[in-house]
């Protein structure tokens, strides 16, 4: 088949045009890039972005035979389940819970990680360290379900704690049970079960530090707490502050399956959170999907204010942060 010349010649003239525009050069260049990409991309749509119309149900009253769609919108233009959830005693406790919670886990479990790496950084013999980063790092494989087993084989009033302390001549205590010590339990499981698997971002950030900036160190006299302080610790504070805006972002929506299989119904004061109310609202108290998505689209919209303060707050003290 024979091209006219006439028209043939405009036409190269755009395909040359675009190969030039920087974009879609660039496009080109990385085109395996995309292609690798692509089915992730896909697969987010598919269950993280068309789900999102359902958030719709937390402005109506939802009925099955009509449907998400079709079901009757709600009182106060739409906004009552809303208005329902600030008047229930319940939701503002499970509210105040996940704060504290939120707030103690911060405090006491984001630390840990860091000081770990530190520790496990400093050991010169790498058997050893290998040794070490493999046992710290095994409880993260470990379901819930199994970890709650274990803990209540210890802590219960039946338990190898409570044995011991009764041979001694003690009186039983049952930290379970107790409201005044469940938090500090969930602290300290979630502590032991997740600090390993955290520190390896840590190490990974510390062994890209180049070698000769502690041999040089070392070479004008500094000690060991010198080298943490001076190279090791400026080379992780990019990193911490990734992860601390990851961690407060998340604040919100982090535990219900520590949570779920650890409390019961003498802690529920201190440890009912917005996830484990949303539990029972929805499917043991009743199925009141509109409420319970009202209370979920609550959550997103504090976790996402908490994650671009946190990201303003790191950004402005350590000159990095997510965007």
């Amino acid at each position: 088949m024979k091209i006219d010349a006439n028209k043939a010649a405009p036409l190269a003239m755009k395909v040359k045009l675009k190969l030039k525009h920087p974009l879609i050069k660039r496009m080109l260049y990385y085109k395996y890039f995309y292609i690798l990409i692509a089915p992730a991309i896909v697969l987010y749509i598919l269950f993280s972005y068309i789900p999102l119309y359902g958030t719709i149900l937390a402005f109506k009253d939802f009925n099955f035979a009509k449907g998400i769609l079709h079901s009757p919108w709600t009182g106060r233009h739409g906004f009552q389940h809303f208005y329902d959830l600030l008047s229930e005693d319940g939701f503002r406790k499970a509210f105040w819970n996940t704060i504290v919670i939120s707030l103690g886990r911060i405090i006491f479990e984001f630390p840990i990680p860091i000081a770990l790496a530190f520790l496990i950084n400093e050991i010169r013999s790498s058997v050893f360290k290998k040794i070490a980063q493999t046992l710290f790092t095994f409880p993260h494989f470990i379901s819930w379900v199994v970890v709650a087993g274990i803990f209540f084989n210890l802590l219960a009033d039946a338990g190898v704690l409570n044995q011991i302390i009764v041979a001694l001549g003690g009186e039983k205590i049952n930290l379970l049970t107790q409201p005044g010590t469940f938090r500090g339990l969930l602290f300290a499981t979630n502590a032991w079960k997740e600090a390993g698997w955290s520190t390896i971002i840590y190490l990974a950030a510390i062994s890209g530090v180049n070698p000769q900036l502690y041999e040089a160190a070392i070479v004008d006299g500094a000690n060991r707490f010198q080298l943490m302080r001076y190279i090791t610790w400026p080379a992780l504070k990019s990193v911490i502050g990734v992860l601390l805006i990851l961690q407060i972002a998340n604040s919100f929506s982090y535990g219900f399956d520590q949570i779920f299989n650890l409390y019961n119904a003498a802690v529920f004061d201190v440890s009912d959170t917005i996830d484990t109310y949303i539990y029972r609202r929805t499917f043991i108290s009743g199925l009141d999907f509109g409420s319970s998505t009202a209370i979920g689209l609550f959550k997103a919209l504090i976790s996402l204010i908490l994650m671009y303060m946190a990201n303003f707050f790191v950004t402005r003290s350590t000159g990095k942060g997510l965007y």
